[in-house]
């Protein structure tokens, strides 16, 4: 099939061309989620291209550093690495990929939300030095690896990922503790519930200071903004977890 393009205000969807309705819908969904951001962030980017994959290999071609982010990523993490950005483009798993690689229907719908998760990883690291878009090996250090838990979990969070994750929060506690803020293995999935603890606790501007401040270090960083210990933290975060992860009464885990 062949390649084509459609437009929006803000972004230029590249896709196979018999994916003109789902591009439609990504594109939507991003001027949608463009407009809140704008409310939140002072600095967001011109005109984006939105390339949609229609495979994993593809997406990997395109990006090998996000398979090496996968490679890092627990087992109920790797699916939702599924995007991707540089400073001027988002490359994102088509929506019938991303449907197809889902686990149930929350994890569809998170899984959707993948081009929207790549954008505000943009977004954030446009807004803080600390995290520009990962095209030197600095910067892809700092993304993979030292600030992974900053910079995932504040596209996981502010996507609108982190209630739909419940089933794969539940698996990964299974596997054992994880640690306080989550390391590369864990931040594709756990990182947003950090943002998450935060909103309910101090409200979403602390979390944009929080994704956009450059901090020396983690420590600082939680301090900071919670206003209280790490370790205290670090509790209150797992039983947060334990939370997210427990279904409403009547529901059953995917």
């Amino acid at each position: 099939m062949s390649w084509v393009e459609t437009t929006s205000l803000s972004f230029t969807a590249r896709h196979e061309s018999a994916q003109a309705d789902d591009a439609i819908a990504v594109l939507e969904d991003l001027e949608e989620h463009r407009t809140h951001l704008e409310q939140l962030f002072p600095r967001l980017p011109g005109n984006l291209t939105i390339i949609l994959h229609d495979s994993p290999l593809q997406l990997w071609l395109a990006h090998p550093l996000l398979l090496v982010s996968r490679m890092l990523a627990s087992r109920s993490a790797r699916r939702y690495v599924a995007a991707w950005y540089r400073a001027d483009e988002v490359h994102s798993l088509s929506r019938p990929m991303l449907r197809a690689l889902s686990a149930g229907a929350d994890s569809e719908r998170a899984m959707l939300l993948s081009p929207r998760r790549g954008f505000t990883a943009l977004v954030v690291g446009i807004n803080n030095p600390l995290l520009p878009p990962p095209s030197r090996p600095a910067a892809v250090r700092r993304t993979l690896l030292r600030h992974a838990w900053l910079a995932q979990g504040a596209s996981q969070y502010f996507s609108g990922q982190v209630p739909l994750l419940r089933a794969a929060i539940a698996m990964r506690l299974r596997q054992g503790r994880v640690p306080f803020p989550p390391g590369a293995r864990d931040a594709p999935l756990l990182a947003g519930s950090v943002f998450d603890l935060l909103a309910g606790e101090r409200g979403e501007r602390a979390c944009v200071r929080l994704a956009t401040h450059p901090y020396s270090n983690a420590r600082d960083a939680l301090e900071d903004s919670f206003n209280r210990s790490l370790s205290d933290t670090a509790h209150a975060w797992r039983t947060h977890l334990e939370r997210l992860s427990t279904p409403a009464p009547g529901v059953a885990l995917a």
